[in-house]
């Protein structure tokens, strides 16, 4: 479990911000939350034009939250989780700032539109296959095969990718839909895998008194084959009565999981129940799932939201709030009073977008302005609190 023991990364000389993956990635993906979520807010509410010809502004929003923030994310994260599974240096210095680069210049073409769309298409697959020659090498160096399902995915998700833009530059009919929709899939697998490792230590280590959780084996493989089946039926097969026969079942195993990750410690730390809630708003994306051929309000797109904005939206927080802590020689049970502030303004922004169109439709915009509103403040509090952490050396 050497990816959780992040109190101590060792020395960081000559100190700058690519000495790790965590530092570029998490404060990049910070602030291209902030500007990407504004800049969708002022097109949704008031009609911003943005120049982009074959692709609608909702698939410009979702391929940039996917491929944007959340492989940010993930490729921070992984970077200096394989460091430690490993032994082995991840990138960095000169190789980092590269691949920070191409995330960073992918991202900005994309804003100028539809003319610059071949660099930002270059940019990004150039980033997707750098970033998977980066976390592979060090499992093949020390033959650490049990974390090739983990890096799988970041293959996955290049593959999405290329999917995207071979739909956007009219050469695979469905690519936009594929690697839109598979791409935000991977991520949640991505989540689900990683949940079983992290959850139980945790909060076994987090709440301050004894307790031993429970791991199921079977529901952890009963919950990723069950997904799997969903993903398949949802991206590829279109087909909404199957996909809701495999979300039930889905729905049992994922409460089961989180009651057995359950002990009433975790409300007293920011870090822990922002991590459970997050895995209640993915298993509310399977229950919105399963009722969708039985009600007009249980809709696709809210339960994509729900995996999206509260799923990854608090997951992603949480674990850059503890990996920023714990390899910048902090204490991972003593956060940022802001944190917690941070994680419920996520709370009731995945509320506003999930919940409450539901049980008020007929004020369905303000909903949704209201829940972009509060990922913009959410965000930019975590920069706030974050930049001086993210940019200065460990303290020790």
């Amino acid at each position: 479990m050497a990816l959780l023991n992040i109190q101590n990364s060792g020395p960081e000389t000559p100190f700058n911000v690519f000495v790790l993956g965590f530092r570029p990635f998490f404060l990049t993906a910070g602030i291209f939350s902030v500007i990407s979520m504004l800049l969708w807010l002022l097109v949704y509410s008031v009609g911003v034009p943005f120049p982009m010809k074959g692709l609608s502004h909702f698939h410009w929003h979702a391929h940039e939250m996917i491929y944007g923030y959340s492989m940010a994310v993930a490729s921070g994260f992984l970077l200096t989780a394989i460091k430690n599974w490993t032994g082995v240096q991840t990138l960095q210095h000169r190789g980092l700032m590269l691949l920070t680069l191409l995330w960073v210049s992918s991202r900005v073409a994309a804003l100028f539109g539809t003319e610059w769309m071949v660099l930002a298409t270059l940019f990004d697959l150039a980033y997707n296959l750098f970033l998977a020659v980066a976390v592979t090498l060090p499992i093949v160096k020390v033959k650490q095969w049990k974390q090739i399902g983990i890096v799988s995915k970041i293959y996955l998700l290049g593959l999405f990718n290329l999917f995207f833009y071979l739909g956007l530059f009219n050469v695979l009919d469905m690519g936009i839909y594929w690697g839109i929709y598979g791409g935000l899939f991977v991520i949640i697998a991505l989540i689900m895998t990683m949940g079983r490792r992290v959850m139980p230590f945790f909060i076994e280590k987090g709440v301050g008194y004894p307790v031993q959780l429970k791991n199921s084996k079977f529901l952890d493989v009963s919950s990723l084959v069950l997904f799997l089946a969903l993903s398949i039926s949802d991206v590829f097969l279109l087909n909404m009565q199957l996909s809701a026969y495999l979300a039930m079942p889905l729905v049992v195993v994922s409460l089961l999981r989180l009651y057995n990750w359950y002990t009433t410690g975790i409300w007293k730390a920011p870090l822990l129940w922002g991590l459970y809630v997050a895995f209640i708003f993915i298993t509310l994306g399977f229950l919105l799932f399963a009722l969708q051929p039985y009600s007009s309000l249980a809709t696709r797109s809210l339960a994509l939201h729900a995996f999206a904005v509260g799923g990854i939206g608090l997951v992603t927080v949480s674990m850059m709030s503890r990996v920023t802590l714990g390899h910048t020689g902090r204490n991972v049970m003593l956060p940022s009073p802001w944190i917690n502030v941070i994680q419920w303004l996520l709370v009731t922004g995945a509320l506003l977008r999930v919940v409450f169109p539901v049980l008020l439709p007929q004020f369905y915009s303000y909903h949704i302005i209201s829940s972009q509103l509060l990922w913009i403040a959410a965000f930019t509090l975590f920069v706030i609190v974050n930049f001086p952490i993210l940019t200065r050396p460990r303290i020790d």
